[in-house]
């Protein structure tokens, strides 16, 4: 496998930034489409993909949410042209037959874990989802702004009423106004945050 070329780097994380304004440009659905069928390739645990993705677009489905999003956040999430709100399936280990053909007794295996240990492994995969997720949409010319801040059991009564699907982020998509993005914060350097042993 090659590597790619500081172009794409630029594109996905080095000059990639943090939105929080919108233009009015729309974002299509064949492209919201395209961008789960790129992120569903990327590795999960088991390949149990348990992330699950609403895009709110309509009017009806923002005013839905709206409740849900704190107050900061509202303004970005309104005028987003769409809202990707990613939670993860409770319930995920039943498509584990279809996922893991090549373990026939997944769905049971990992069906009689303690509910807490297969809550564990849905959030932990479906999180690395969200960040594929961003990628992906950078990667199509998207721009992103993630937000933590909603109330989940308010956002999960509205969208998720039967309770297997919990929200656990939610990431706007669009075309960013640039002119409205704050300088970069700083990063911790290589030494700070990691070591080889």
């Amino acid at each position: 496998m090659s590597a790619i070329d500081d172009v794409a780097w630029k594109l996905l994380l080095t000059d990639a930034r943090t939105h929080v304004s919108w233009t009015a440009q729309p974002v299509e659905d064949a492209l919201l489409r395209r961008l789960y069928d790129l992120l569903r390739m990327g590795p999960t645990a088991l390949n149990c993909q348990p992330a699950r993705i609403v895009f709110v677009k309509s009017a009806e489905a923002k005013a839905r949410l709206a409740p849900a999003v704190d107050e900061g956040n509202l303004e970005k999430m309104m005028t987003a042209p769409a809202t990707a709100i990613i939670a993860f399936d409770t319930s995920f280990h039943e498509q584990l037959g279809t996922l893991v053909p090549h373990w026939p007794g997944a769905v049971q295996a990992i069906g009689a874990l303690p509910a807490e240990v297969r809550e564990g492994m849905a959030r932990l995969s479906a999180t690395l989802q969200a960040g594929y997720l961003i990628t992906a949409a950078r990667g199509l010319g998207l721009d992103c702004g993630p937000m933590g801040g909603f109330k989940s059991a308010v956002l999960d009564a509205a969208f998720f009423p039967d309770g297997k699907w919990k929200s656990l982020l939610l990431v706007n998509l669009g075309h960013g106004d640039g002119a409205k993005v704050r300088p970069r914060a700083p990063r911790l350097a290589f030494d700070e945050a990691c070591r080889i042993e």
